[in-house]
């Protein structure tokens, strides 16, 4: 991928509870699943993705949204790493760690999900200035209700 065509999507939610990324990104996983697109969920550690293991199984009551761990099936439609770069995908990356992961230019969309807490709002002040200065192009979406 070139800068040309990744494209960094900021979603702001209107929350300062660190949870509420977590949901957001299950929300925006099912969407891009019923989309059709590949999904790389880049978590900061094991224990949110196991948090978001959780929330991805019970998503909406009787439903759920397909996911593995990349370790397990690499190939996966949708799948949840920590720190490894996923060899097969190349669709959109939801980043949930504080930093931008080394490989998110292989990305075609990236997607930083953002709330009100500090520690996460100057982490994405940074990602920010990181994609402006490396000239990615950048979308803000400032969401009013989760």
């Amino acid at each position: 991928m070139t800068t040309e065509t990744t494209k960094i999507d900021f979603y702001i939610l209107p929350s300062a509870d660190t949870s509420a990324r977590l949901d957001f990104a299950s929300k925006l996983t099912e969407k891009a699943w019923r989309l059709g697109h590949r999904v790389y969920l880049h978590c900061s550690d094991a224990a949110q993705r196991q948090d978001l293991d959780d929330r991805l199984w019970r998503f909406k009551g009787e439903s759920f949204v397909p996911h593995s761990n990349l370790e397990d099936d690499p190939d996966g439609v949708i799948v949840m790493g920590l720190g490894d770069a996923p060899a097969s995908h190349q669709d959109l990356l939801i980043n949930l760690d504080l930093k931008v992961p080394e490989f998110f230019n292989r990305f075609a969309r990236v997607a930083e999900v953002v709330v009100e807490d500090p520690v996460v709002r100057l982490a994405a002040r940074e990602s920010f200035r990181f994609y402006r200065e490396q000239g990615y192009p950048l979308q803000d979406h400032k969401l009013q209700r989760l």
